[in-house]
């Protein structure tokens, strides 16, 4: 969809929810930006609600020893935005060839080796082999497959840059394939019918079959590549930034071309440390706990705030613009993967917020003695140690 369709649907969209609000009016002047005005309902309440959700604890979807687990605003109703998955895959487990209709997908590995095809609407296709630390991006509709690489069980997090996405509802191969009349089949490969007779007949998810090879096979148009890989190194680059209390690394699609609406973030933090106050304006944020225990705090105006206690394996959720903080309140270090629904990073911190105005301005804002402010950073902190921020 082109950016003017785009508008032009986000407008209609807008209209219609102000509509299903009561009968409110839109702006005048056809700027959709209005529809920023326009409460959600999830939102508008006197108190924020919960932004959490303990996506491994939770029951997904299961199939032998793999299984597929998800947060989306059936389970997090607050994650409008973004949606996300925990996948495992046994050895010799495939998630089967599949694409997804309203969602792109960003992916990081945790544990094990992975292996994916993926094809584009030119017919081009890659194939990659990822370790832990990698990344992958595929655009919204592009088929694609996940397969465990090797003999040891891989684990990988999805995010998905549409919260009413469910990883239970995409397009799988099988489930087309069986339920088409063997007829159109055969005529749609040149084949006889019997060649389907024993193909599956419903839904198959996650597919098994033997260890796949070493190294990947060719496909049967050959190799075709695409100008742009769908795959980065995420923890094998040296951190975006080092500070006192941690590190971030960082991937948009400044550094990784294909990836145009998802960011994606791992944030270490010491014991202690804090990321410090700050808000993005561009888009949400969804947290996911790969080692550790965090306090994540939300402001949300009119005096709302809500603070929420994250363990490994919770998921955190935070709407567009609305004020935030992590802090590792564990006794061990702590390690986040941190997803946004846009392709260029976008953050303001308050201490960069306060340093980018003159002491007279914040004595007057705050009602305090100019030099209170002469203590304050100079500069962004972006993540304070255990004993605070650095001067």
């Amino acid at each position: 969809m082109s950016d003017p369709q785009r508008r032009e649907f986000l407008a209609a969209a807008g209209i219609a929810s102000l509509a299903a609000l009561g009968g409110a009016q839109p702006a005048a002047g056809g700027d959709p930006s209005f529809m920023n005005n326009v409460p959600d309902p999830t939102l508008a309440g006197k108190d924020l609600p919960t932004f959490k959700f303990a996506l491994e604890k939770s029951d997904g979807k299961v199939i032998g020893n793999s299984y597929g687990k998800e947060a989306t605003v059936a389970q997090l109703p607050i994650s409008k935005g973004i949606a996300g998955v925990s996948m495992r895959l046994e050895p010799g487990a495939m998630r089967e060839l599949h694409w997804h209709a309203t969602a792109a997908e960003w992916a990081f590995v945790l544990e094990g080796r992975v292996r994916t095809t993926v094809v584009d609407p030119g017919g081009l296709a890659e194939t990659n082999d990822f370790d832990p630390g990698d990344v992958w991006y595929f655009p919204r509709g592009h088929g694609h497959m996940l397969q465990c690489l090797g003999d040891k069980p891989c684990h990988f997090i999805l995010i998905f840059d549409n919260g009413y996405f469910s990883e239970f509802g995409t397009f799988s191969i099988t489930d087309w394939v069986g339920h088409t009349p063997p007829a159109l089949l055969a005529k749609n490969f040149g084949l006889p019918e019997a060649a389907f007779a024993t193909f599956p007949k419903e839904e198959v998810y996650f597919a098994r079959g033997n260890l796949p090879p070493a190294e990947p096979s060719k496909p049967l148009q050959g190799w075709k590549l695409p100008p742009q890989t769908h795959k980065y190194r995420l923890l094998a680059q040296p951190p975006h930034a080092t500070y006192r209390g941690g590190r971030e690394w960082r991937v948009d699609s400044l550094s990784f071309p294909i990836a145009k609406t998802i960011t994606g973030v791992v944030l270490d933090l010491d014991p202690g440390a804090l990321r410090t106050l700050h808000w993005h304006p561009n888009a949400d944020e969804w947290q996911y706990v790969v080692e550790g225990e965090v306090s994540v705090t939300l402001f949300g105006s009119h005096g709302r705030y809500r603070v929420e206690r994250l363990q490994k394996g919770d998921v955190g959720y935070i709407p567009q613009g609305y004020g935030h903080s992590i802090e590792n309140v564990g006794s061990g270090p702590a390690r986040i993967l941190i997803g946004f629904n846009a392709g260029i990073y976008e953050t303001i911190d308050l201490s960069q917020w306060i340093a980018a105005n003159p002491k007279d301005v914040l004595a007057t804002n705050f009602g305090q003695p100019a030099e209170v402010f002469g203590k304050f950073p100079d500069r962004d902190v972006f993540i304070a140690g255990k004993d605070g921020a650095a001067r």
